[in-house]
């Protein structure tokens, strides 16, 4: 399966998503202030809504393999602006690793457990539920690197929660094997109902492109609604401006698609 196959194979929310990211997305102009709230016994979030009355629809952030730091509080802050509550579990409870401490970072990423991680993603659930200004039937989970891989996994484990579903650069969704020792989750898509995005740099050295065409063929026999965009000279953490990888002119055309995708699925907006 050549790279050119890939995108063909992405569905049609491919289409529509090229309109969404040509357009620039209203936002909402709202300023609210992020705070860390107890999900369960041992286990924080950050958590930040807009300012004033409705019900608003949320979203779910998954942190890197670096911990809930500044930056992930970041991505919840930008997303407030555009109309949604964020909420971004801590699934390292407290540990927080530099963008230098790659060694530090993947030690700890590997004592994530899968179940563990999802049973926690749940408790957020669970929190954003009892909100009442938050809307029923309106979040969908994002995240990066490491969040990237478990968002994909969220939209299957949590399918009847979710409406939409973002990763971003998740490294052993479909390893074959995976360098990390972490499970394969294509056995996973079936599952799936929420609408799929994934992003990918072209240049990415961590996520081969014969990663993407198994995502890819696995999404599409299981006839799932889902896009694959890759973006060139883009590299691993092309997203995040804390990063010497981050790629302004990606960064910027895949938060149009995100806002675009949220929008369509979590507002309801065409």
């Amino acid at each position: 399966m050549k790279r050119r196959d890939v995108l063909l194979a992405s569905s049609a929310l491919t289409a529509t998503m090229v309109v969404g990211a040509c357009a620039t997305p209203k936002t909402t102009a709202m300023t609210a202030k992020g705070k860390i709230v107890q999900l369960d016994k041992g286990l924080t979030g950050y958590y930040v809504k807009p300012n004033g009355q409705g019900l608003f629809p949320a979203v779910i952030v998954i942190m890197e393999a670096f911990g809930l730091n500044d930056y992930i509080k970041s991505i919840c802050d930008r997303l407030v602006k555009a109309g949604y509550a964020a909420l971004a579990p801590d699934f390292y409870h407290g540990a927080l690793y530099p963008y230098t401490d790659i060694k530090g970072a993947v030690a700890k990423l590997k004592t994530i457990k899968d179940d563990v991680a999802m049973a926690e993603f749940g408790k957020g659930i669970t929190f954003l539920s009892s909100q009442s200004d938050i809307k029923k039937g309106g979040v969908g989970v994002m995240g990066f690197c490491m969040g990237g891989r478990l968002s994909f996994l969220a939209n299957a484990v949590h399918a009847d929660q979710m409406k939409a579903a973002i990763s971003f650069y998740g490294g052993g969704i479909a390893a074959m094997p995976d360098p990390l020792g972490r499970a394969n989750l294509l056995d996973q898509v079936r599952k799936i109902k929420a609408p799929m995005m994934l992003m990918y740099g072209a240049e990415d050295q961590s996520i081969p492109v014969e990663e993407h065409q198994r995502i890819a063929l696995a999404l599409s026999q299981a006839k799932k609604r889902y896009s694959l965009n890759v973006f060139p000279k883009a590299k691993h953490g092309f997203f995040s401006d804390r990063r010497d990888s981050y790629s302004a002119d990606a960064s910027a055309e895949a938060w149009a698609m995100t806002l675009s995708f949220l929008d369509r699925f979590l507002k309801g907006k065409t």
